[in-house]
């Protein structure tokens, strides 16, 4: 477009008085010449090229002063959308409107024309441009940040399905490894099977990290009770029991937080106490249901390797539902507790 423009003002060339030749047309120049690289400069010389175009509109409106001012325009929306920070641009304006009153002064009464044209071909079209800068910046912004949480929500779904079947699948080819009716070439193999299962969560935790975020994410619920995963970890050998005390039909949030403590507690047990005793209590009264998972820390409980996203992912997960949450050693056991409170679903 603006190539249309510079166009025209060559065809109308020998209209062009001595001025336009030596001050305007030289500042358009160098304006679209520093408009990617410097254009607060660029824009500067829109404002000069704007008030020498006012000076040839004084009694009539010419082809050229027309190009002129559509380039100018054209520029500054440019100079808008490039420029990073707004502050040197008010001096910019502030150097335009001096400059229109001067040469108001030094040639004649021109100062309506020149604040007209500094208006709508420089400030306008700026503003503009920076509008459309900021819708830009905001558009990648969010799409920035649900990729982010799209992130996260893969990281926490990962830990919570693929970390807890990993852990079981350990935890049972340890306890088959160590089976007295199982010949050497088959116990090799099994160890070997569990030794592929402890590389494929070190791996899941290196995965984890990478895909991380600070920010928490919804998290799409396991579709299994609470009975469900304790009677999945007990048939891997973990040995687990369950004691429940009062209503079992909880609200759907205070359900699915029941479901994350309870398992990872028992992928925690399953890491570093594989062979100890867990119990999971539950008790609901009052509108509040009491969540505690506690295992036993036995002599042979041994260390895994994890990327302790799992409780404070859940502690995170807990806070938001409004509950309290506990995780620690206490005495000879481990113990992870939340307390939910029953609030009214919309």
């Amino acid at each position: 477009m603006i190539a249309a423009l510079l166009i025209v003002i060559v065809l109308s060339s020998a209209e062009l008085p001595v001025w336009a030749w030596a001050g305007a047309l030289p500042a358009l120049i160098a304006a679209m010449a520093l408009a990617a690289s410097y254009p607060v400069i660029s824009l500067g010389l829109c404002a000069v090229t704007s008030a020498g175009t006012a000076l040839g509109m004084a009694d009539a409106v010419p082809v050229w002063s027309t190009a002129f001012a559509g380039a100018v325009f054209v520029l500054s929306l440019l100079a808008g959308r490039r420029t990073p920070q707004p502050a040197p641009v008010l001096g910019v304006f502030a150097a335009g409107a001096a400059l229109n009153l001067l040469l108001s002064l030094a040639v004649g009464d021109t100062w309506g024309t020149g604040f007209l044209l500094l208006g709508l071909t420089v400030i306008l079209p700026w503003t503009l441009g920076r509008s459309i800068h900021q819708q830009a910046e905001l558009i990648a912004f969010t799409a920035e940040r649900a990729r982010m949480q799209e992130r996260h929500r893969i990281a926490r779904d990962m830990h919570d399905t693929l970390g807890h079947e990993l852990s079981l699948l350990a935890l049972r080819t340890g306890a088959l490894e160590v089976a007295p009716e199982l010949d050497e070439r088959h116990r090799t193999t099994v160890a070997e099977l569990r030794a592929g299962a402890g590389r494929a969560t070190e791996r899941l935790a290196e995965i984890l990290t990478l895909l991380r975020d600070d920010e928490p994410a919804p998290l799409r619920p396991v579709r299994e009770r609470v009975e469900d995963i304790v009677e999945r970890s007990v048939q891997a050998g973990l040995p687990v029991t369950l004691e429940w005390r009062g209503e079992r039909h909880l609200p759907p949030t205070v359900e699915v937080a029941v479901r994350r403590v309870v398992q990872e507690a028992l992928t925690n047990a399953a890491k570093h106490a594989a062979g100890a005793a867990v119990q999971v209590r539950l008790a609901t009264s009052d509108g509040t249901t009491a969540v505690t998972v506690t295992n036993a820390l036995s002599g042979n409980a041994r260390r895994g390797r994890g990327t302790r996203t799992g409780l404070s992912g859940l502690r995170e997960h807990v806070r938001l539902v409004g509950g309290t949450f506990h995780a620690g050693p206490s005495e000879h056991e481990f113990e992870i507790a939340a307390t939910l409170p029953h609030r009214e679903e919309s």
